[in-house]
């Protein structure tokens, strides 16, 4: 058995606009300069991560993205300053919130097995 845990920010009507998914896509923003390669990298419409985009922008009231227009060729994106520091404190609450879900899983599987093993 393992644990897998969810992680993800919510808006105060408990609907969730941040995770993992969204950390991948700013990741390979950030590593292309492009929304479109980025989204293609994680099978999106161009059209869906720009919604996902846009809708997170909105909840944090922040920009996420600087965007240069021209298309294939000229257009690039860049992460803000602000996108950065929260892509990277998500990741690390993220990985705290993994490391102790396994610790406690793991004690609570090795009482289970404890149990499994006496019968």
């Amino acid at each position: 058995m393992k644990l897998h845990l969810k992680v993800a920010v919510a808006s105060d009507s408990d609907e969730e606009f941040f995770g993992v998914g969204l950390l991948q896509l700013l990741e390979g923003i950030d590593r292309h300069g492009s929304i479109q390669q980025a989204a293609r990298d994680m099978e999106l419409s161009y059209v869906k991560a720009l919604k996902i985009l846009n809708r997170v922008e909105r909840e944090l009231g922040e920009p996420l993205l600087i965007r240069q227009k021209g298309g294939a060729s000229r257009g690039k994106s860049e992460l803000t300053p602000f996108a950065r520091q929260f892509a990277a404190n998500f990741a690390k609450l993220r990985n705290k919130l993994v490391k102790a879900g396994n610790q406690a899983f793991s004690e609570f599987s090795g009482r289970f097995k404890a149990k499994k093993d006496k019968k």
